[in-house]
């Protein structure tokens, strides 16, 4: 399944989301906390789907990042001269 499909198959759940939000309404009232706290949430989770179908979109969305190659060769130690060891103290000082 693609993006796209994956994202359009949310946003249907999300619709259906929003139709069982308006039946609870006009059963339990508008009013109550719990009722406008979840009203809040299926808004947000709308707005949030909708920022990211247009990350999606993009053409940036569909480059992969360029990999970056970790050499295992150890780190040259003159690299390391003017710093402690680190939890140890100073060199010329002795360890707690």
């Amino acid at each position: 399944m693609s993006v796209h499909d994956d994202l359009i198959a949310v946003q249907r759940c999300l619709d259906d989301l929003n139709r069982s939000v308006g039946r609870l309404e006009k059963q339990l009232g508008r009013g109550g906390l719990e009722m406008r706290r979840v009203r809040t949430d299926a808004e947000h989770l709308r707005e949030s789907v909708a920022l990211l179908r247009a990350v999606a979109a993009s053409p940036a969305a569909q480059q992969r990042p360029e990999l970056v190659t970790i050499s295992d060769t150890p780190y040259d130690p003159a690299l390391w001269t003017d710093s402690d060891d680190e939890g140890l103290g100073a060199r010329d000082r002795r360890a707690p």
